[in-house]
């Protein structure tokens, strides 16, 4: 381990007490908005990029040209093989005591209603274990998952609440419920409906799975707290569309002294059909792409940087699993990966999938950051959905953190567009990462292997 540390630390430091490539990236990063003007172009020119839709076929011929305007070089697509979802229409209301209309948004993945839709009395929870609790209670209703989601600057109310909506399908089901609902998961109160992923398990009957606005979960809960039962009315067109193939995205920058060794860096190209992806995951595509145009200007590294757009990142990780068997191979090679996947906040340090030692030499490499940005490391579990995989090879991962305390007010809804993206606070998650991406690039050490993904 000193061995290694010292490797990285001699270079790190002379990035810190003169002019480098390092600060040339900084300050080029902050000059411009470049990265805003790429996020611009996917978003209003592209839209939704729902993988298995024209939208997201569209992504990958957007991808291609980009890379290629960019000066990488080998660029081209991957195919990836997934099974298509299809939205459909979609509408709730509530039948009594009243008929008031809501607002909800299939979960990506459910299966739709029958055609004329499914009525029944609704029961509240706000976990899987008071579901459980409930018993032979649920069967026959429609379970309403009511947990609400703490706002915090980073992943940790998301993934308090996510759960609910991963397995609360198919908990409801087995206790023999008809459909399910959840309080959105996200920080906002703005009549927007929250997508996402939700599961099943083959051994247990599917049943339609939506997300509701905060203002109709509180409407619901506030006639339950009352002792009024309250019935809903669900139809959803949702679909499963047969099997479907597109790409991921793939161009690098060839390294100029170890080329067969590569820093991976990624984001989704895919995106929710609500919106137009701006905030996820444009603006970590645009990440990505900004940091190899600036390693272009500036001169590149010793190690091949490796860009890759994902597709399907939001319903299944289809890329990803489809990058890591095309690439098993090459996990020796690979010394790092780096996702953009957090929106366009504020960087407010780096998440590094590993230890003590790791957090050492990806201090020193950041170091030509500090005082301009945040250097704070933080030691997580995962750094990235897309890098999963990949870690579990034995790649060490890591991240920009950033600032996420608005980033759930507009995550997967149809608000999710370009005007939520700040240019400034963009081009500083750009800095950040342009800046670990070429301390991991040039340096002679390489970092330790990384923690195993939990779950995995």
């Amino acid at each position: 381990m000193r061995l290694a540390l010292l490797l990285f630390l001699a270079p790190a430091v002379a990035l810190a007490e003169a002019p480098t490539v390092a600060r040339r990236l900084i300050d080029a990063a902050l000059a411009d908005h470049h990265a805003f003007a790429t996020v611009a172009s996917l978003s209003d020119h592209v839209g939704q990029r729902l993988a298995g839709s024209p939208g997201a076929e569209a992504g990958v011929a957007w991808a291609l040209a980009a890379m290629r305007s960019t000066g990488l070089e080998n660029v081209h697509a991957e195919p990836v093989t997934f099974e298509r979802w299809v939205r459909g229409a979609e509408s709730a209301a509530i039948v009594a005591p009243s008929q008031i209309p809501l607002h909800p948004t299939a979960l990506g993945g459910s299966v739709g209603t029958p055609h004329a839709g499914t009525t029944a009395e609704v029961v509240e929870v706000d976990s899987l274990a008071a579901l459980r609790a409930l018993g032979d209670r649920v069967k026959g209703k429609i379970v309403f998952f009511d947990h609400e989601m703490a706002r915090t600057r980073d992943f940790t109310g998301y993934a308090d609440a996510v759960p609910l909506r991963g397995h609360g399908a198919v908990e409801a089901a087995r206790l023999g419920a008809v459909a399910a609902i959840i309080r959105s998961v996200g920080t906002g109160a703005y009549q927007l409906p929250h997508t996402g992923n939700t599961h099943y398990d083959p051994a247990v009957a599917k049943i339609p799975f939506a997300a509701i606005t905060t203002e109709d979960a509180g409407l619901i809960h506030r006639l339950l707290s009352s002792g009024t039962p309250v019935r809903i009315h669900l139809q959803l067109g949702c679909h499963p569309g047969g099997t479907a193939r597109s790409a991921n995205v793939v161009g690098e920058l060839r390294g100029t002294a170890k080329p067969d060794e590569l820093v991976l860096i990624g984001a989704h190209l895919d995106s929710w059909d609500l919106g137009t992806g701006a905030i996820d995951d444009a603006a970590g595509v645009s990440i990505v792409l900004e940091t190899a145009r600036l390693f272009k200007r500036f001169g590149l590294p010793r190690r091949t940087v490796r860009v890759v757009l994902f597709m399907n990142e939001e319903n299944g990780l289809s890329g990803a699993h489809a990058y890591a068997a095309e690439h098993a191979g090459e996990d020796p090679d690979v010394v790092a990966a780096l996702e953009a996947d957090s929106g366009a906040g504020a960087p407010t340090g780096f998440d590094i999938a590993g230890g003590a030692p790791s957090l050492a030499m990806v201090r020193e490499l950041v170091a030509p950051l500090a005082p301009r940005l945040p250097t704070a490391l933080r030691a997580t579990d995962e750094a990235g959905a897309d890098l999963l995989p990949l870690q579990a090879a034995g790649v060490p991962v890591l991240a920009v953190a950033q600032d996420m305390s608005g980033y759930f007010d507009w995550h997967h809804t149809a608000a999710d567009t370009v005007d939520k993206v700040n240019p400034t606070e963009l081009a500083e998650v750009v800095a950040a990462f342009a800046t670990v991406t070429w301390g991991l690039a040039d340096a002679p050490g390489r970092l330790p292997p990384p923690v195993k993904p939990p779950h995995w």
